[in-house]
């Protein structure tokens, strides 16, 4: 992208509206310049996209899930620096405490808002492995991604449009991704 990124409220981008939107392939060059951005600003900070639009052909919400994951850096100190760079605290969903902040905004790139959640997480978070884990088995295995998709269009189907709901409602599913493999009888 040629132009400087804005980081915007989250709310500009509608951020109350559940839907399941086609995969967007802007979605990982809005990661990479959004990660870039918040790598500068706060050195010893490694940003990882995750989340469905890390996941090429996977349709979901559209937002842009960052991971800033802080190596040597108080998660206060990164948080009040994303808040710097326009980073709003959480305006919904699942709420995050101090241990574990989350920040969002909005950037509008080639005439489309995409809407970002930069989770804070120390390198040893249960939820850095997670999230890892998570995408990159979606990406190798085409049938679970096609399971998780229709998983999060039934849920909007049934009526469940605010996000805590979708996320609660997609969490099952998640863990079940995320639970070793059964071990057979030894």
């Amino acid at each position: 992208m040629n132009t400087p990124l804005v980081i915007q409220p989250y709310k500009s981008a509608g951020a109350d509206v559940v839907a399941v939107r086609p995969y967007d392939p802007v979605a990982a060059e809005v990661a990479r310049d959004v990660g870039a951005l918040v790598e500068q600003a706060v050195p010893g900070v490694r940003v990882e996209h995750v989340g469905s639009t890390a996941v090429p052909g996977c349709a979901g919400k559209g937002v842009v899930d960052l991971m800033a994951v802080c190596h040597g850096v108080p998660l206060a100190n990164v948080a009040a620096a994303l808040e710097t760079l326009g980073f709003g605290k959480q305006s919904g969903g699942h709420q995050h405490g101090d241990d574990r902040p989350m920040r969002e905004g909005a950037v509008m790139v080639r005439g489309t808002w995409y809407r970002l959640h930069v989770h804070v997480l120390a390198p040893d978070a249960p939820a850095v492995a997670s999230f890892r884990l998570f995408r990159d088995r979606l990406r190798a295995d085409p049938a679970l991604l096609a399971t998780y998709v229709e998983q999060k269009r039934r849920l909007v189907e049934s009526g469940v449009l605010d996000r805590a709901s979708y996320s609660g409602g997609k969490g099952e599913f998640i863990m079940g991704v995320l639970r070793p493999p059964p071990q057979g009888d030894r």
